[in-house]
């Protein structure tokens, strides 16, 4: 029951990570999203079958601490956008920013359910779970690696002179995101466990 819990959460956590670049995409003037359909926090319009349901299922089976999953992302046109240049950092930012915000609120709410006491354990385990599946997928996204949503901000500040730089972190993408995986675990899930304490006031991961 808990995997199940740990994909029901990861999965509706990336959905609205999707819905939020959508979004912050519309309000900057592209319908693109509106159109498709895909503004809608229904998994089924954004399920991918591999990265929201076996990936997540295969590692919360694994004895790991990391939990990496996605789904179908959510299309705009970036021609569309105002502001630019920085338009797609701004939509970029949006889905990690609101995992961040759900980890922040769900913290909140756990904070106060101890002063309270009102809801049984079962429940506090799902709210820490939310916290730590939302801090996790919000600051992995945003570390500056194609084809996470920190390189589109990290290329929007980045100075032309500097294309170069660009062009090599997308032609090499898959293996600086696997470099990362492996070899800066040991930092990043130490700052997930930090992140989420400030957030429930507790170290539980």
């Amino acid at each position: 029951m808990e995997i199940v819990l740990i994909v029901a959460i990861l999965v509706m956590s990336v959905v609205i990570h999707e819905v939020s670049h959508g979004y912050v995409a519309g309000l900057l003037g592209d319908p693109t999203a509106k159109l498709a359909g895909r503004l809608s926090l229904n998994p089924i319009k954004h399920i991918d079958p591999v990265g929201s349901i076996l990936v997540p299922l295969v590692l919360a089976i694994l004895p790991t601490n990391f939990i990496l999953g996605w789904a179908r992302p959510v299309p705009y046109n970036p021609y569309n956008l105002k502001w630019g240049k920085y338009g797609p950092a701004v939509v970029a930012f949006a889905g990690p920013a609101s995992n961040l915000l759900i980890a922040f609120l769900f913290g909140l709410a756990f904070r106060l359910n101890i002063f309270s006491g009102s809801l049984p354990q079962a429940a506090e385990g799902a709210i820490l779970l939310v916290v730590f599946i939302n801090t996790v997928i919000g600051l992995f996204n945003l570390m500056p690696f194609p084809p996470l949503d920190g390189s589109k901000i990290l290329f929007a500040v980045l100075p032309y002179r500097f294309r170069q730089i660009e062009v090599f972190m997308i032609r090499y993408q898959l293996f600086l995101l696997l470099f990362f995986i492996l070899f800066a675990g040991a930092v990043f899930i130490p700052v997930v466990g930090w992140l989420a304490y400030l957030f429930t006031g507790v170290p539980t991961f």
